[in-house]
């Protein structure tokens, strides 16, 4: 049931709930999804539901009302934008950033370091959040954006499993920024995601 976090739209609530039960399994691939099923399930009006399954739609988590399941083509696909958009965004990032975002880039370093595996994983996502809005390109942010679900996935498979160098390589990275250095930047992010893409992959074919 959707808990009464105010400081949240509740389908924003009701988006998370569903996209977490998709991704861990417990909503499997090939499921219909039924929204009055889900309202009733999550205790909400199927307004929230019908905004979250629209949001999932977009993400690529639904298609035509059903789960689908992410193949590794759909990994290798959505790795490639990912290592063309972010290494860009490294190599902004690197020329824009303010002094306060790279104290924010570090925080995240450090908390990488020292967290839970929520921490970091929420520490994860803001780390590329800042460097990708770095980029100051909507069109870039808003491809991002839609593929956050499976982004999601798979960023909680390198925290879960703790992908060795993780934190390690976003520290370069910071440092890279930091000192200005572009070029390697954008070498460092897309060196960092093949790294992501072929340790994902690994864990499949087990």
């Amino acid at each position: 049931m959707v808990g009464n976090d105010r400081s949240r739209p509740a389908y924003h609530q009701s988006y998370e709930i569903i996209r977490d039960k998709i991704l861990n399994g417990e909503i499997h691939g090939g499921t219909k999804i039924v929204e009055e099923k889900i309202a009733a399930e999550l205790g909400v009006s199927r307004t929230p539901i019908r905004e979250s399954i629209r949001k999932l739609e977009q993400e690529g988590l639904i298609v035509n009302k059903r789960v689908v399941k992410p193949t590794e083509k759909d990994l290798r696909n959505m790795f490639q934008v990912r290592i063309l958009l972010e290494g860009y965004s490294a190599k902004c990032a690197a020329s824009y950033l303010k002094e306060n975002e790279l104290q924010a880039l570090n925080e995240c370093v450090e908390i990488g370091r020292t967290g839970t595996v929520e921490e970091i994983m929420e520490a994860n996502a803001r780390f590329h959040e800042i460097i990708v809005r770095a980029s100051n390109n909507p069109v870039m942010i808003d491809i991002i954006d839609r593929m956050q679900s499976i982004i999601y996935l798979f960023r909680k498979t390198v925290v879960f499993y703790n992908r060795p160098h993780l934190i390690d390589e976003h520290e370069q990275l910071y440092i890279a920024i930091k000192e200005r250095d572009g070029q390697k930047a954008e070498t460092l992010m897309k060196e960092h995601l093949q790294a992501d893409l072929e340790f994902c992959l690994h864990l499949i074919d087990q």
